[in-house]
């Protein structure tokens, strides 16, 4: 077991790194030269940075991400919850400090291809630490505690927040740049829904044959109701289960694992979920669940 958890602190730093040199070159080899912003903090911290230096103040993007990602980082600790924030504002940091050290060269003279480039670099940098249960931090804790507060869904809150951007572009720096950023947002989009999911809510159906086993393991690693569906393989002839339960999206990867750890042959179906009815319990609440579980 101890072996298994290095190995995966291995995976999520490689993952963490890996991210953060991505969308280091990103934005300072395509999208800060061109003049096309990026999606969330990164693209507010463009916009500043851009600001200052028309008025002859030069600072690195990087600064601002950092400088941004500080109090967020403090918001996630207590309002999210520590796995996920940890890994995410180490992203965070990772990034702007590679964004500060990598210089600023425009690769590419055609604004398109920065655009598009530039936010498919950047999806992947957004994409991977997602599928391994954190994020690139920024706007995704932001978003994920104004769900809680306002009610709005995570994706309701993040297009709000790239819409102010691409108008706040189209003012500040011409509607071309802020033609540009949409393209660079659709791009990173459409990547992050090719690697991972960009559904809050995923119904998953796991076919197996460790019923008892699978169920032990998901209930340490998750606060989610599991129904118990018997099941019959038509092509093994075999008695089986299906164990349907509804996650969340940072919740994917914990869950995945957890089943290839107990049973390497069960069968795992993701459905898109779009809306639910009754209890369903938010990173808060099972924050609250667990501590009450430890103390007894």
């Amino acid at each position: 077991m101890l072996k298994t958890n290095r190995r995966e602190v291995g995976k999520h730093l490689l993952i963490l790194i890996g991210s953060a040199i991505i969308t280091a070159i990103a934005l300072n080899e395509f999208l800060v030269p061109g003049k096309i912003f990026s999606a969330g903090i990164n693209g507010i911290s463009q916009i500043i940075a851009t600001l200052l230096a028309a008025g002859g103040i030069h600072l690195s993007t990087g600064w601002f991400i950092l400088l941004f990602n500080i109090p967020i980082g403090l918001l996630g600790w207590f309002k999210v919850g520590r796995g996920f924030t940890v890994y995410s504002i180490m992203v965070a940091i990772l990034t702007s400090v590679l964004a500060i050290v990598v210089p600023v060269n425009n690769i590419s003279n055609n604004a398109f291809l920065a655009a598009l480039f530039g936010g498919i670099l950047t999806g992947v940098g957004v994409a991977y630490p997602l599928k391994y249960g954190f994020s690139t931090g920024g706007m995704d804790i932001i978003a994920v505690v104004l769900e809680k507060t306002t009610g709005r869904t995570i994706g309701t809150l993040m297009l709000m927040i790239n819409f102010g951007i691409v108008i706040v572009a189209g003012f500040l720096f011409g509607w071309e740049s802020a033609l540009y950023t949409i393209i660079s947002i659709y791009a990173m989009s459409r990547v992050v829904d090719s690697i991972h999911t960009r559904h809050q809510k995923l119904t998953a159906f796991i076919v197996t044959s460790q019923q008892d086993a699978v169920i032990a393991e998901l209930n340490q690693t998750l606060i989610r109701g599991i129904t118990v569906i018997p099941s019959f393989g038509a092509y093994t002839r075999q008695a089986s289960t299906v164990l349907m339960t509804v996650i969340s999206r940072y919740e994917l990867y914990t869950l995945e694992h957890a089943v290839k750890e107990v049973d390497p042959s069960a069968f795992v179906n993701l459905v898109n979920t779009v809306d639910i009815e009754g209890n369903f319990y938010n990173e808060t609440e099972q924050l609250k669940l667990r501590e009450k579980t430890a103390k007894k």
